[in-house]
């Protein structure tokens, strides 16, 4: 969880020197006159601030999500997947029988072994 967070504080803040180095095209306009330099950078800036409040709130809600509900998400959509596959590829159904019963065998071996140490 640590790690997630600190790869999402990474991306967030890459986001944000992006967003601050490349120049919009919006033009801001007070009493008829263009803004321009220090104040153009402040003003852009509170979007920039805002989008960056609201991407890290983003991130802390998705890390509690998936940490719960997209588990069984991601299991629903791997079967889903598998699934189809069994539909769009009916061939393939003999190749992976055996395969399915190598796994069966070496996650049985797998779990003796740990049981017993």
């Amino acid at each position: 969880m640590k790690n997630l967070a600190i790869v999402m504080v990474i991306l967030v803040l890459a986001l944000l020197s992006v967003v601050l180095l490349h120049s919009s095209d919006i033009a801001i306009t007070v009493n008829g006159q263009r803004l321009v330099g220090p104040t153009k950078l402040a003003a852009e800036g509170w979007g920039v601030l805002v989008a960056a409040v609201a991407f890290f709130c983003v991130a802390i809600l998705l890390a509690f999500v998936f940490a719960g509900v997209g588990l069984i998400v991601l299991g629903l959509i791997v079967l889903g997947g598998l699934l189809a596959a069994l539909l769009v590829f009916p061939f393939l159904l003999p190749l992976l029988i055996p395969l399915f019963l190598v796994w069966i065998f070496v996650a049985a071996v797998r779990r003796s072994t740990r049981s017993g140490t």
